[in-house]
Formats: structure tokens, C-alpha cells, sequence
């Protein structure tokens, strides 16, 4: 790569870090809504009633750190927590199915468990409200 590809590449990482953590965050959020709610989409058995182990608080933890990472409030902790639930929804869930992700359908799970985990390190990106909190602070 031509050191002005990589150097252009570099000046728009931060906003294409913000847009990935955005559409992460937006469809852990649906993920959760669609099993606390039953929308946008039913899943089939409407919604899962409230206080029901472990699917219930899943989707709850679902909602609240996905909104929490598609704003970019609270980045790194939301996207350790819901990393972690993800990491958790893989053992408990899918590998008693098999040990490979493509054999037990916990495709989604691992995606979203390393998409959060990457986050817990690079933080939300420019266009985040934790970015704009540290600008306000440093202005202050």
C-alpha cells in the first residue's frame, strides 16, 4: 500500500470506527428489542416474559448496552459487558450444539462478542458522546 493510500486511510479511521460502532450497536439493540418486545420482528414466540432466566435479562442487557455503544455513551464499559454476555451466550447456548460456530449456529454471537471486545480497546470513535464529553472537559 502507497504510503498516501495508508495515510488517507488513517484520516477517516476514526469516523469509520464511529459507523462501525453505530450499525454494531444498533443491531445488538434490535437483537435485544426483538426478545423483550417481540419488534421489529416477532422471532416466533413473542415476547419473552419479564424476569425469565437467562433470555429476558439477555435481551435487557441487549437493549440497554446497545444503545449505550450506538451513541458512544459509555463505550468501553457497555461494549466489555455486552462482550462478555455475548462470550457467555456462546458457551451456554450454542457450543453444547457442537464445538464450531458454523455447526452450532452461535455464528452471531462469536461476530458480536470480538466486534464489542475490539471496541473495549479503541473506544467509540470520533463521532461518539464520550468523545464529545472528553472535548467539552479538555475546553473547560
Amino acid at each position: 500500500m502507497t504510503p498516501s493510500v495508508e495515510a488517507r486511510l488513517n484520516a477517516v479511521a476514526p469516523a469509520v470506527l464511529s459507523l462501525f460502532r453505530i450499525v454494531l450497536g444498533l443491531l445488538f439493540t434490535v437483537h435485544g428489542a426483538a426478545k423483550l418486545f417481540a419488534w421489529p420482528v416477532d422471532m416466533g414466540s413473542g415476547p419473552i416474559p419479564a424476569g425469565t432466566w437467562p433470555a429476558w435479562w439477555a435481551g435487557l442487557i441487549e437493549v440497554v448496552a446497545g444503545l449505550l455503544i450506538m451513541t458512544g455513551l459509555f463505550t468501553r464499559i457497555a461494549a466489555f459487558i455486552a462482550s462478555g454476555t455475548m462470550a457467555v451466550a456462546y458457551f451456554w447456548q450454542h457450543q453444547p450444539d457442537g464445538l464450531h460456530p458454523l455447526q452450532n449456529g452461535g455464528e452471531s454471537a462469536v461476530l458480536f462478542c470480538f466486534g464489542f471486545f475490539l471496541l473495549v480497546f479503541t473506544g467509540g470513535g470520533a463521532w461518539a458522546l464520550d468523545a464529545l464529553l472528553r472535548r467539552r472537559r479538555s475546553t473547560v
